[in-house]
């Protein structure tokens, strides 16, 4: 069904951008709507989409993500090179990318990034990715200052090397991997007027509000970007998107459950819906440090003790698809033959009788407002939990703040969206005892067994046999409990008839390559 709705989706969207002239000025009035500011404009730092949504706009990386053909495609490099064994990659990179200074980018501004990436001290979340470069962990660890894996060639000609047989393109999309200026990005007013390689350039911040952006002339795609502005605007609440895109204020928004039954609903607004299959899994995460999180069996009694399934329906409208594990739908590695969690509340508490906690327990839930996967599910559960003898606190915190708490570990339990693709094998590896908690180990995960099953997957050459073992390492972590694995998520993005380009994204469909969209004549922003 999720994939079946993707490709209607693609082909009439691709369809669309065949038959349509692209038109060139004008404003596009976008919206990030996952909280009530940014968290940094050092993207680096960020591991948002909320973050991700203004970074497209100004920074680039290695790859982009083609959301027709649904893979990694190379942006900064004219051309890519594999090593017959797969494990170096040559890139020979554009001649005609310039920073937003005019200062062309250079082979040394990738390893400067890549380097800067890998500070242990920081914890950024893109290291994760970085580290499959050979050499990445012994800086990150402090036991080298240059990643060994990485060799400039000449100005325009990078060769990296890989620890496993893996295509970096699944590494390399996002922004939290995105190139700085080597430079540049060491002054002090850096990160508040920043420099990057997109289509668009920085032009005014309002915290709480709004970033605005002009366009890039010296953007190396010939004609692009169409508009020459994007405004961003900063509106985390559901409401207020729905008065201002009825208004016509915005182009877009990012519909939740009561929207979407009510756009759905009226005869005019229905028609500029874009549904995608997203790749991102919603859970509730247990902290083991936390004593009772740390029994299997009593992660396993909060599985069975919560029906999901109602609350899909009742609360999230079902827009989302039962989670039966980490995987989503969308991905090679699915099994479609597991199945989720049933609603057993007598199994629940048979299970935490034999863990010691015959009377249950209580802990404090990290949430946010958010109506798909936050407060209101958190208050919808406490009930169904307090039918087995578990008390929920619920301690309330906003968007920008979640992703903080959780890579610190500062939490007992907490509710999130997290991204669960679009690559399986770099996903499991969020369960590897090997990937620290800053990056996306959040359930500070271990089990030897699963270990294995991912060292082998990306050691293989065999495809058919990375899946399988992706597949079982899947089922082993649904087993163990780690998460509350709650649904995945149905994006539904709707759109004003004026705007044209959008692109189904299922990696997140609040995130655009905005060189790509415009703007007709009958938008309100058209000059």
């Amino acid at each position: 069904m999720a994939l079946t709705t993707a490709l209607a989706l693609t082909t009439a969207l691709t369809a669309q951008a065949q038959t349509q002239t692209p038109r060139s000025g004008g404003t596009i009035r976008f919206t990030a709507p996952y909280g009530s500011a940014f968290a940094s404009l050092d993207i680096h730092t960020a591991n948002r989409a909320q973050d991700e949504i203004w970074a497209k706009a100004i920074h680039r990386s290695l790859y982009n993500w083609d959301s027709f053909a649904n893979k990694p495609v190379p942006e900064l490099a004219k051309e890519v090179i594999a090593s017959k064994d797969g494990m170096t990659y040559t890139f020979k990179l554009r001649d005609d990318a310039y920073f937003h200074n005019g200062r062309k980018m250079t082979a040394d501004d990738i390893i400067w990034s890549f380097t800067r990436i890998m500070d242990g001290s920081k914890g950024y979340p893109g290291a994760r990715y970085v580290r499959l470069i050979k050499g990445a962990v012994e800086v990150e660890k402090g036991q080298a200052k240059e990643i060994s894996g990485l060799k400039k060639i000449d100005d325009f000609t990078l060769e990296m090397t890989l620890t496993e047989k893996t295509d970096p393109g699944f590494s390399f999309y996002l922004s939290t991997t995105a190139i700085y200026p080597a430079k540049e990005a060491q002054q002090p007013d850096y990160f508040s007027k920043p420099i990057g390689l997109g289509p668009y350039k920085f032009t005014e911040h309002v915290p709480g509000s709004r970033m605005v952006v002009d366009k890039w002339e010296k953007f190396y795609k010939p004609g692009k970007p169409y508009a020459d502005k994007v405004v961003i605007s900063l509106m985390g609440e559901a409401s207020a998107r729905d008065v201002a895109f009825r208004n016509k204020e915005i182009d877009v928004s990012i519909l939740g459950p009561t929207q979407y039954v009510a756009y759905q609903a009226d005869p005019n607004l229905s028609k500029g819906l874009l549904e995608v299959a997203e790749v991102y899994t919603r859970v509730m995460g247990m902290n083991p440090t936390f004593k009772p999180f740390a029994d299997k069996r009593v992660r396993q009694a909060i599985n069975y003790a919560i029906d999901a399934d109602l609350i899909i329906k009742r609360l999230v409208r079902d827009k989302a698809y039962r989670a039966s594990g980490w995987l989503p739908l969308s991905s090679p590695s699915f099994d479609k033959d597991k199945k989720p969690y049933p609603y057993d509340p007598e199994k629940a508490k048979k299970l935490l009788v034999e863990a010691g906690y015959p009377d249950g327990f209580e802990f404090e839930w990290t949430a946010t407002s958010n109506e798909s996967w936050g407060i209101p599910i958190v208050e919808a559960i406490i009930p169904m939990l307090a039918k087995v003898g578990v008390k929920v606190k619920i301690k309330p915190v906003e968007g920008t703040v979640l992703s903080e708490v959780v890579r610190k570990g500062e939490y007992q339990a907490y509710i999130w969206s997290n991204t669960s693709g679009p690559d399986p094998l770099a996903s499991m590896k969020c369960f590897h005892s090997a990937t620290p908690q800053s990056a996306c180990n959040y359930t500070l995960y271990k089990n030897p067994e699963v270990d294995k099953l991912i060292d082998e997957a990306g050691a293989t050459d065999d495809a058919a046999k990375r899946v399988e073992l992706l597949k079982q390492a899947n089922n082993i972590v649904q087993d163990d409990a780690p998460m509350w694995f709650f649904n995945y998520n149905k994006a539904v993005m709707a759109y004003q008839p004026w705007l044209k380009g959008l692109q189904p994204n299922a990696t997140e469909l609040a995130i655009q390559y905005y060189e790509d969209i415009w703007v007709d004549a009958s938008s309100p922003a058209a000059k």
